[in-house]
C-alpha cells in the first residue's frame, strides 16, 4: 500500500505542472486525498466490510467534495485535477494512467444490479464537466472534451466532443497530454465543408452560364 501511495504522489508531479513540493502535494491536493481514501475504502469493500467502507467513502466526500463509491475499481497513476464535483459510480472500472478534471460524472442509467457504469481504459483524458453514462467503454487513449455528454462507446484513440458526444477526430497517443482543451469542433467542421462544397457548385454554375452566353 505504501508503494502505491508513493506512486500516487509521483503521478501528481507528472500530470500537474503546478505541483512544486511534496508538502504541497500532501496538504493541498483533494484529488489525491480522495484517491487515497478510496483505496482504503475499496480494500475494505472487497473484504465485505461494506458499512465501514461506506463510512470512509462518505467522510471522503465530505472532506474533498469528490464522491467515489467504494466498489469502483481504479488502476495505477490515476489523477483527479482540482476535483470538486467529481462522481464515480459503484461499477465503474478505470484503467491505468487516466486523468480527469473537476465536475466529471461517471454515472449509471439503470436501477438494475450489475454493470451499469462506464469502463475507462488506460491513458484516457476526460475534460471538466464531462458526463459519461451507462455501461459504456471509453477506449484506450481516447479524449473526452469538456462539457461533453457521452452515452455510447468511444473507440480507442478517438476524440469526442459535444452533447450528445460525437467522435470528432483522432490524435497521437501520448502518455501525458495536457492539451485537452485543443479539441476539434465537429459542427464547425461540417459547416465549413458545406460552405466549401457550395462555393464549388457556384463556381461550376458560373462557368456553365459563361459558356452558354458564348
Amino acid at each position: 500500500m505504501f508503494k502505491t501511495f508513493k506512486e500516487d504522489i509521483h503521478t501528481v508531479f507528472m500530470k500537474d505542472p503546478a505541483a512544486r513540493t511534496w508538502i504541497d502535494v500532501l496538504l493541498f491536493y483533494p484529488g489525491l486525498h480522495a484517491l487515497w481514501g478510496h483505496r482504503i475504502a475499496h480494500a475494505l469493500w472487497k473484504r465485505k466490510l461494506r458499512l465501514l467502507a461506506r463510512m470512509i467513502s462518505h467522510w471522503n466526500r465530505w472532506c474533498t467534495h469528490i464522491e467515489i463509491h467504494p466498489g469502483a475499481q481504479i488502476g495505477r497513476q490515476f489523477f483527479i485535477d482540482h476535483g470538486a464535483g467529481v462522481v464515480i459510480g459503484e461499477t465503474t472500472i478505470i484503467g491505468d494512467n487516466v486523468l480527469i478534471y473537476q465536475g466529471v460524472v461517471l454515472g449509471g442509467t439503470s436501477s438494475q444490479k450489475g454493470k451499469r457504469h462506464p469502463t475507462i481504459e488506460k491513458d484516457v483524458i476526460i475534460g471538466a464537466g464531462a458526463i459519461l453514462l451507462g455501461p459504456i467503454t471509453i477506449g484506450e487513449g481516447a479524449k473526452i472534451g469538456a462539457g461533453s455528454v457521452v452515452i455510447k462507446d468511444v473507440p480507442p484513440e478517438k476524440t469526442v466532443v459535444g452533447v450528445p458526444g460525437r467522435v470528432a477526430g483522432e490524435h497521437a497517443h501520448l502518455l501525458v497530454d495536457l492539451e485537452h482543451a485543443n479539441l476539434p469542433d465537429p459542427v464547425l467542421e461540417t459547416i465549413q465543408l458545406l460552405l466549401t462544397e457550395q462555393k464549388k457548385l457556384k463556381d461550376c454554375l458560373g462557368r456553365l452560364e459563361s459558356s452558354n452566353k458564348k
